[in-house]
């Protein structure tokens, strides 16, 4: 398998845990090659926190375990397209490349809303591979707020 969707599947697997943890099953995984570095899943409502985003989350312990704010030459998996925010924080860390998941037409800012990367305030835009392991991220998605509904 690819490596990228070996990795998206790692990020899958964190969603599934945040969705058993009644959080919103987003997943995110922070990878130098095909070694992954950091992992996460929404935290939102364990934290009481509302930027507990899995992406923020992977991103601050990724930091943590090269000892650095930034994290050139790494790349993101997340399950869903990232919001204003966790757009924000790829580019803050210098991430190198950002696959995704499932696109986010009412909260996301990389292909949809704002754009984030492609604002000419961006001072760092990582490359971006959208819809990877999409079908599946989409799919627990709609299952996990469907049951909420």
């Amino acid at each position: 398998m690819h490596a990228a969707g070996s990795l998206m599947d790692e990020a899958l697997e964190e969603a599934r845990r945040a969705a058993h943890r009644g959080e919103t099953p987003v997943g995110a995984v922070v990878a130098e090659g095909t070694r992954i570095v950091a992992r996460a899943g929404n935290e939102t409502r364990e934290r009481l926190d509302p930027t507990a985003h899995a992406e923020i989350l992977a991103i601050r312990r990724a930091c943590r375990a090269v000892g650095s704010e930034r994290l050139p030459g790494l790349d993101l998996y997340v399950t869903l397209e990232p919001c204003a925010m966790c757009a924000g924080a790829i580019s803050f860390a210098r991430i190198r490349r950002l696959y995704f998941g499932a696109d986010d037409p009412k909260g996301g800012a990389v292909d949809w809303g704002p754009r984030f990367f492609a604002q000419a305030t961006c001072h760092h835009a990582p490359e971006v591979y959208g819809g990877i392991g999409e079908s599946e991220s989409a799919l627990m998605l709609r299952r996990f707020f469907a049951e909420r509904r």
